[in-house]
């Protein structure tokens, strides 16, 4: 069964890669009229943004062939597009540069490129623009391209955000742990009381975003008058290691202490190690637990607590 769902999903892949390949026009011989390749603009691109490249820096920064690679830049050479010159740092390494020839012929591919993107994204409304960046930010988030930035913010919940959080949850804790619907349900109950029953003055919500997605969501609510009860605390995989998870859960309990709590606790699962390992760190120590049987599953359930 795993190997069939693998196997559908290459083919997804494989499919989504034959599109975007004759989309954006990479199948032809020469890229945008130019009488360059893909591979050949790409090299121009490099250099024209990031000075001082040698020849192994492209080859690792593209994944290329070193010999492929070499005859591309002595083709460039003769074109007098690029010229080497000594590393002043060290006299061993040769950096390559774009000449002003080698600018003259960038600068309009360049601004062709910049342009054929504009058109296709003008063709699409302003949500449907967002929603592309979105989905293309998290397949280079998902794969790994190398380039991420591990900045993030932390805002307030907007309109449309609460039914994301339920979403995220019931679709995480069934891919990982197998969860029922049992559990989502659980999670819609408990955001609809929020939103039905939000006190600003002691209770809060924090929505991480990072690259325009949300990526992690937590609850502050009263469980009495002088417990806060923490909620929902949640991660997307992707952006595990990043530290959300535990900044989250420091916002918690510093907006807990600023509403005038002397205490906050939390009720997890034993199976959910990465959250418990964050609640440890912050402070929080294990004063209960029980076995249950939910969302489908044999589980023990666990409340943590700290005073604060």
């Amino acid at each position: 069964m795993a190997n069939t769902l693998l196997h559908c999903r290459a083919e997804v892949v494989r499919k989504f890669n034959r599109f975007y390949t004759r989309y954006i026009g990479v199948l032809q011989e020469h890229l945008l009229n130019s009488g360059f390749s893909l591979t050949e603009v790409r090299i121009l691109y490099e250099l024209a943004h990031r000075p001082a490249l040698s020849t192994s820096d492209l080859c690792r920064e593209l994944c290329l062939d070193a010999g492929y690679v070499s005859r591309l830049i002595t083709g460039f050479e003769k074109k007098g597009l690029i010229a080497r010159t000594r590393s002043p740092a060290d006299a061993r390494v040769t950096q390559l540069a774009l000449t002003p020839a080698g600018k003259k012929v960038f600068t309009p591919l360049n601004d062709a490129s910049r342009d054929g993107v504009i058109s296709a994204l003008e063709q699409l409304s302003e949500p449907a623009q967002q929603q592309l960046v979105e989905a293309m930010n998290q397949i280079q988030t998902l794969l790994g391209d190398g380039t991420e930035t591990t900045a993030y913010v932390l805002r307030d919940p907007r309109p449309g955000d609460m039914g994301m959080v339920v979403a995220r949850q019931a679709e995480l804790y069934a891919r990982e742990y197998g969860w029922n619907s049992e559990y989502e349900a659980l999670v819609a109950e408990i955001v609809a009381k929020y939103l039905r029953e939000y006190d600003p003055t002691c209770e809060r919500c924090w929505i991480a975003e990072k690259d325009g997605n949300m990526v992690g969501s937590v609850f502050v609510v009263r469980q009495d008058e002088t417990t806060a009860k923490l909620r929902l605390l949640y991660v997307d995989a992707s952006v595990r290691g990043l530290g959300i998870g535990s900044r989250l859960v420091e916002e918690c309990i510093r907006f807990a202490k600023q509403a005038g709590y002397t205490r906050m606790s939390l009720w997890t699962n034993s199976v959910l190690a990465d959250a418990r390992r964050i609640y440890e760190k912050a402070g929080f120590q294990l004063t209960g637990e029980d076995k249950h049987h939910s969302f489908g599953k044999d589980l023990v359930g666990q409340v943590w607590g700290r005073d604060l």
